[in-house]
């Protein structure tokens, strides 16, 4: 299998010589998610109001106690001080052999979709695999607390398998859980998906699941533009296995649901270094390819 990872930078080359031209340093800091003490009383009474968004397009209403748990479970594993958990929509890609998980090795988010089964992740991640690749939303420290779920079906652009155009470094994946028709996105809510919009200087909260590490990294900052069709976002700790982690805008601090704008990938294979991840702008193409694996093409 091809190893969907972010590129290791050689112990060679120094990190300017890895900047695209017109690089320049971060213009403004990096913010770690901070996560305060919250109150019993406040956090319910978030998560009442925070039901409605977090049912999925196609939903209906028998899901409001599913998504009630959602966002209690959400704030509950952000609050306190502790360490990020992860939030439901996004998880982490594994190996798997006779139906057990062995090694993961990228990240990948539910996204919004008709049928409710589509998540996203980097081409690089899936191009050329073998075996099955299992999806674990929400993993956190070994717990898989929304189910392990099989990826069905790869979609990738032609532009990428091609001439792995970096431009292009993005994927869909069908998802299913075996002996189950429940769709994944009633299980975990859904990132919505942007494409075509303007990304540069918009702030983004990015997730991903190093390789070296059973729980997520979080951190958010403002996106630039270094060079055209990719996106740059700067905060260290994305190391290999952030690859596929989603370019969240508008985040809903309450159920961790925002819009995905990009994901890790594209220029260098997501980055040379932890401190600096590239996603391709999400664009036509990404648009294209998203009604394809709609459609079941």
């Amino acid at each position: 299998m091809r190893e969907g990872r972010r590129a290791r930078r050689r112990p060679d080359v120094r990190d300017e010589d890895n900047e695209p031209a017109g690089h320049s340093s971060p213009r403004e800091r990096a913010h770690w998610i901070a996560r305060s003490p919250t109150r019993a009383a406040l956090v319910s009474a978030l998560a009442v109001g925070a039901v409605v968004t977090l049912i999925p397009a196609n939903g209906a209403a028998s899901n409001l106690a599913t998504g009630f748990v959602r966002a209690v479970r959400h704030l509950a594993s952000t609050s306190g001080g502790q360490a990020f958990a992860g939030t439901p929509a996004v998880g982490v890609l594994f190996t798997a052999s006779a139906g057990r998980l062995g090694q993961h090795f990228c990240t990948a988010s539910v996204i919004d979709s008709p049928d409710g089964d589509l998540a996203i992740t980097a081409a690089h991640c899936v191009t050329s695999t073998s075996g099955t690749v299992d999806f674990v939303p929400g993993y956190d420290n070994g717990h898989t607390p929304y189910g392990v779920w099989t990826v069905t079906k790869v979609y990738v652009d032609q532009a990428w398998n091609s001439s792995s155009n970096p431009d292009d470094d993005f994927a869909f994946l069908r998802i299913s859980q075996p002996g189950s028709s429940v769709p994944i996105e009633d299980e975990t809510g859904a990132e919505k998906l942007a494409t075509g919009t303007p990304a540069s200087r918009q702030l983004v909260q990015v997730i991903g699941y190093p390789n070296a590490s059973d729980q997520p990294v979080t951190c958010q900052n403002r996106l630039t533009e270094p060079m055209a069709d990719q996106l740059e976002f700067d905060c260290g700790g994305y190391t290999d296995g952030t690859s596929g982690g989603p370019f969240l805008s508008k985040v809903n601090k309450s159920t961790g649901q925002g819009m995905v704008i990009g994901v890790i990938g594209g220029y260098q294979q997501g980055g040379y270094t932890p401190q600096i991840s590239y996603s391709s702008v999400l664009g036509a193409n990404a648009a294209a390819l998203y009604k394809t694996a709609v459609a079941g093409g």
